[in-house]
């Protein structure tokens, strides 16, 4: 109450402010108009918009002051940073929060995962909101590293940075009725419910709305988006590094609708978050696209606040935090400087501050669990005679796959890779409660021509996940993962030749962003080496045992049929 009664006397001008911000153009994303006047802040909070006295002036120099940019959605485990680390690597670039959802995290460790990023972020200048994961296994088709349930789900919704119920990915489920999950849904203690529906439409569509989803990020396509938009449904713009659907879906934004959109990266590697940037990529594209920059700074900002309720957020105002950005051009926005509750956290492209480290990094270690029988013979595929394989073929820049039959080719009775076609075999080991689960299947796409491709980052449940040309390369590739604690590598006639290792729960680095980008170039680099034709392969690989995802899909348990959501055989 005392704070509050410091700030009202602050906002009718009868005490100094703390700072404030003179001499800037505001951009006020509520009115939709950009106008002058003294930018009030007291702990940490806009207090008034007017004409201020304070401790401290902030001259802007005549720059836009803008609020600081929120992510509609991501994993913050796609960077394989820490969030210490991702917070460095995006508040330069006009960060100001994320709506996250830790599920890569909880697939491997459960709730120690969603602690460590709530804990994380409280001594970082970012607000990093979680939405509950729902689908911890993502599917009863894979082996994840724990459970989480409505009931948890529930526990965790009525705390404060908890701002929902993440994607129900599991949407056949949930349009069908299923109790596990509608009590997830209804676990959301009231707050929004992600979807996750890849081309559903029609009927289903309706039920899946009605059941209490209220956006989605994979529409892929503008007839999908327009129909979600038409039942209601938020859409998330995503522009991350598997899956780039801005271009495709800008077409549909309009004055009118606008605010029905906000932005998501969903997953961003290492290379593109230090190249392109973080939201300030999405801005400037839909600038330059041809929509009105206050229609896009809405759409970075306010627009997903209010999807999310954040109501402390996403615009200036008396009760806003004070996050905001100091830029020169509307028409290519880049922050120059990055304030977090008034306090100057970024200029110039640099993080001022430092990464705060804490206890529940350590909860996330040593999550390799394979089965000490494993060995090469759990790579053979015996030939079914008579009988054609199932291939899964990649789709250019998406991570849904199409599914595919061709003659196998066959050595001693085993079906092995076949690089003159491009076809490689794909096997997923389990790696968590040490069961001796291997699936496989085989995949058309990579170009690779020898060697192999293995990671822990194996969406959802973070199995590892190889590709190759033959089964000594995927079995070295595989036991190097597991003598590293989890990462990724490329081999190559018996020798690693490149590798990350990825300590933290095998699937995040414990160094700095600019090392990180430089294994993964290299990693990069030597896949291509072996004829790899993909620019980002292990960001491919790791959407390949994502089961929710049509049409095929590689688990733990098997080869999927995404589209019924069932195992099936690798042969016809």
């Amino acid at each position: 109450m005392e704070q509050l009664q410091h700030n009202l006397a602050v906002a009718r001008g009868e005490k100094p402010a703390d700072i404030v911000f003179r001499n800037g153009r505001i951009v006020n994303v509520l009115s939709g108009e950009i106008h002058d006047g003294d930018v009030a802040v007291a702990n940490g909070i806009v207090v008034g918009i007017g004409a201020y006295d304070g401790t401290e002036i902030v001259d802007c120099g005549g720059s836009y002051l803008a609020p600081g940019f929120l992510d509609g959605h991501i994993h913050l485990e796609s960077t394989m940073l820490t969030v210490q680390e991702f917070c460095r690597a995006v508040v330069p670039h006009g960060t100001a929060g994320a709506v996250v959802d830790p599920h890569e995290f909880a697939n491997v460790v459960g709730l120690d995962g969603i602690d460590y990023v709530l804990h994380a972020a409280e001594l970082l200048p970012i607000e990093l909101f979680v939405m509950m994961s729902s689908c911890v296994p993502a599917t009863p088709l894979e082996s994840a590293g724990a459970k989480l349930t409505a009931m948890d789900i529930l526990t965790y919704t009525r705390k404060d940075h908890v701002a929902g119920v993440a994607e129900m990915m599991n949407f056949p489920g949930v349009f069908l009725g299923m109790e596990s999950e509608i009590h997830k849904i209804h676990a959301s203690s009231g707050k929004p419910v992600d979807g996750h529906a890849p081309g559903l439409s029609g009927p289903n569509l309706n039920a899946y709305i009605l059941a209490g989803v209220r956006s989605d990020h994979e529409c892929t396509t503008l007839e999908e988006a327009r129909e979600k938009l038409r039942r209601g449904m938020h859409i998330l713009l995503r522009e991350g590094t598997a899956e780039r659907n801005l271009h495709d879906l800008l077409p549909l934004v309009t004055r009118e609708n606008a605010a029905q959109f906000s932005f998501a990266t969903d997953d961003k590697h290492p290379a593109d978050l230090e190249e392109e940037g973080h939201i300030d990529h999405h801005v400037r594209e839909a600038v330059s696209f041809g929509l009105d920059p206050m229609t896009v700074l809405q759409m970075a900002t306010i627009n997903t606040a209010r999807h999310y309720r954040l109501s402390e957020h996403g615009a200036i105002a008396p009760g806003r935090r004070a996050n905001m950005i100091l830029f020169d051009d509307l028409r290519d926005i880049r922050a120059r400087e990055v304030y977090h509750e008034g306090r100057l956290a970024a200029q110039e492209g640099k993080a001022l501050f430092t990464a705060q480290s804490t206890p529940d990094l350590e909860k996330m270690k040593d999550t390799m669990h394979v089965d000490d029988s494993f060995n090469l013979e759990h790579l053979k595929v015996f030939q079914v005679p008579h009988s054609v394989i199932k291939v899964i073929d990649l789709v250019p820049g998406q991570i849904i796959t199409t599914a595919a039959t061709a003659p196998p080719k066959v050595e001693n009775d085993l079906v092995v890779a076949d690089t003159d076609r491009d076809i490689l075999k794909l096997v997923v080991i389990e790696r968590h409660h040490a069961t001796g689960n291997v699936g496989h299947g085989f995949v058309r796409g990579f170009g690779l021509t020898r060697g192999a491709l293995a990671s822990t980052v194996a969406h959802d449940a973070h199995n590892i996940i190889v590709v190759g040309s033959n089964d000594l390369d995927m079995y070295v590739a595989a036991l190097q993962l597991i003598r590293l604690g989890g990462g990724q590598c490329v081999v190559e006639q018996g020798r690693v030749l490149e590798e990350l290792a990825l300590p933290i729960a095998g699937l995040v680095s414990d160094q700095p962003l600019h090392v990180v980008r430089q294994k993964v170039d290299d990693l990069n680099a030597a896949a291509r080496q072996l004829g790899c034709t993909l620019p980002d392969p292990f960001m491919t690989l790791s959407f390949l045992a994502l089961s929710p995802i049509p049409a095929l899909k590689v688990t733990d348990r098997g080869l999927v049929d995404a589209e019924k959501f069932e195992l099936t055989s690798l042969f016809t």
